[in-house]
């Protein structure tokens, strides 16, 4: 029964978001609702300036509808159902006003980083006394030694890490024609087998929903793109990756089936670092799809390399969590 619901969820995101873009993508543009591209990014990014964003909103919709509809119809909503979309929401809300101000009131770098920051850490908070408030453990789990170490009033300190990083690393990722789309779609897909191994179905919906929702956007979001997520689509995709870690008590193994977003948000602090210390760059460019792209590759063969290794991360992950 419940493999006949994962396929209609994956479908039924799918739908919804494949059927919004043709109304939502016109829509955008003709409210002016385009991309500013970095001066100092990639000089082949100059031509995609203008392309409508804030395509996240058509994501966020479909996840929110598929998750309530499949969750009511076949199984029961619970407390973790709507943390989840809360923190999804929380993040692609942070996300809206983030891409709003950029795009709307033309002020090119957005809400500043404090204001982010603070924002990340409030939902962050609540998330944390909304799990206390339901005896959720504190503890956390290393993968193959199989060890569990309980963090106590730490635990709040790393929801909040977790989140806030999670959510920028999806977010840095975000840079090329389809490459968060398809990695996000890996994570999730492989986050949805871990939750259903430990009959967290309502869990497993929630993150088949995003996987249907954003293989729908990638359909017009792959190269050449005619839309982006902004930072609305990328801010709540990385809080909600790292809501049902957390919730799975997975939250190590994320590291590994996100392991693009980690190697992508290293390249920047090892970029940062190593400029700072000794005036030398590491890569050409931050982040590391960046440097790929001015050492010569495609901007398709840098997005199905990533996804490749995204599929291998994933892959492992449940190797490790399943069968170990």
């Amino acid at each position: 029964m419940m493999e006949k619901v994962i396929f209609f969820t994956i479908i039924l995101g799918f739908l919804i978001t494949v059927l919004l873009s043709p109304v939502f993508i016109p829509f955008l543009r003709r409210l002016k609702f385009g991309q500013s591209i970095r001066e100092e990014g990639p000089k082949s990014h100059q031509k995609k300036s203008g392309t409508p964003t804030m395509g996240g909103l058509m994501i966020l919709l479909s996840v929110v509808v598929t998750t309530l509809v499949m969750t009511y119809k076949f199984t029961e909503p619970t407390m973790k159902t709507y943390m989840l979309l809360f923190v999804m929401l929380g993040f692609g809300l942070l996300g809206f006003l983030d891409d709003f101000i950029k795009v709307v009131m033309k002020r090119n770098l957005g809400l500043t980083s404090r204001q982010k920051l603070l924002g990340q850490i409030v939902i962050s908070v609540i998330f944390y006394f909304v799990l206390m408030q339901n005896d959720f453990s504190t503890s956390i789990t290393i993968p193959l030694i199989d060890k569990s170490f309980d963090l106590g009033w730490f635990y709040v300190v790393f929801i909040v890490f977790w989140l806030v990083g999670f959510s920028n690393a999806i977010n840095l990722t975000d840079g090329l024609d389809g490459l968060v789309s398809g990695t996000s779609a890996i994570s999730f897909g492989a986050f949805a087998v871990l939750a259903w191994s430990q009959s967290q179905f309502e869990i497993s919906i929630f993150s088949v929903a995003i996987v249907g929702a954003v293989l729908g956007f990638l359909v017009f979001n792959a190269h050449p793109a005619k839309v982006f997520m902004g930072d609305t689509g990328s801010l709540a995709l990385g809080g909600a990756i790292a809501a049902i870690a957390i919730l799975t008590k997975m939250e190590i193994l994320l590291i590994l089936i996100g392991g693009v977003f980690v190697i992508e948000t290293l390249s920047v602090i090892l970029q940062v670092i190593s400029f700072k210390s000794t005036g030398r760059r590491i890569f050409r460019m931050s982040p590391l799809h960046h440097h790929y792209e001015l050492v010569g590759w495609s901007e398709w063969r840098v997005v199905v390399t990533f996804w490749s290794v995204g599929l291998l991360f994933a892959a492992l992950g449940i190797y490790i969590e399943v069968w170990l």
